[in-house]
């Protein structure tokens, strides 16, 4: 189904009955990534899941978003929906938008969290990381230009290659400038203000958002408890599949 939020066309579906609970998925995903944990959870609730828009089915921003603007179109497809209670579970990216969204004035009310290899605390970089960086922006700076870009196309794809990650370099412009917006914002500031019961789920070897992660927002929000899945990584959601749905009925009081 498509439904126009902030003048874009989002694409969600609905599954079951009983309690609501919202699915937001991770950054370069979608929400079929989620397909075994929406069944799972449909048995014995009404699960709402959707694709960000530049993700999935949805269309893309028309200029770069930051969390922020994530966060007003999660409000206002609760809104739409007319949903006055529900429980979210955010994977990465999709765990980002459920922190911010604790730091808003909102007319619903949000019963529990469950947040899967979540994003949202900004990652040090290494000394080498920054000085490669600086190398590529004064490389470009200085000889990126249209004549360059004629002559030595490969060459200037590949130096510039060097900074950015995979999600980076596979991204549209604009939604590359979304990520650059989003990865810059520390939301470690915002964890206390989730007053909700919180669990945690996270893959041990998770190498995008490290178990370290997961201690400081277990730390950081009052009522949250955190299952470590040994020897996963940061889709530990899908590697450990039956164990993480078991975990996710017991918690929502599935029966």
């Amino acid at each position: 189904m498509k439904m126009k939020i902030k003048g874009l066309d989002v694409d969600y579906e609905i599954n079951g009955s009983g309690n609501n609970i919202l699915i937001l998925h991770g950054w370069g995903s979608s929400k079929e990534v989620h397909r075994d944990m929406i069944n799972s959870l449909s048995k014995h609730n009404k699960v709402y899941a959707l694709d960000f828009p530049g993700f999935g089915k949805s269309e893309e921003p028309k200029t770069g978003w930051n969390v922020d603007d994530y966060v007003e179109l999660i409000i206002k497809f609760i809104e739409k929906n007319n949903i006055k209670k529900l429980s979210l579970i955010g994977h990465s990216f999709g765990g980002r938008v459920i922190i911010k969204l604790f730091t808003k004035k909102i007319d619903f009310e949000i019963d529990k969290v469950v947040l899967i290899d979540s994003a949202g605390i900004k990652s040090k970089v290494s000394k080498k990381s920054s000085l490669k960086s600086k190398f590529v922006k004064i490389f470009t700076k200085i000889f990126v230009n249209k004549f360059t870009k004629k002559i030595f196309p490969s060459l200037i794809n590949k130096i510039k290659g060097m900074i950015g990650s995979v999600d980076y370099r596979s991204a549209t412009p604009v939604m590359r400038e979304t990520l650059v917006k989003v990865v810059n914002e520390d939301l470690e500031p915002y964890l206390g203000k989730i007053n909700v019961s919180t669990l945690l789920i996270w893959g041990e070897i998770d190498k995008a958002t490290p178990l370290s992660d997961a201690y400081k927002m277990e730390r950081l929000i009052k009522d949250s408890g955190l299952v470590v899945l040994k020897g996963r990584g940061h889709y530990s959601f899908l590697e450990e599949k039956e164990r993480v749905n078991k975990i996710l009925d017991s918690f929502f009081g599935g029966k």
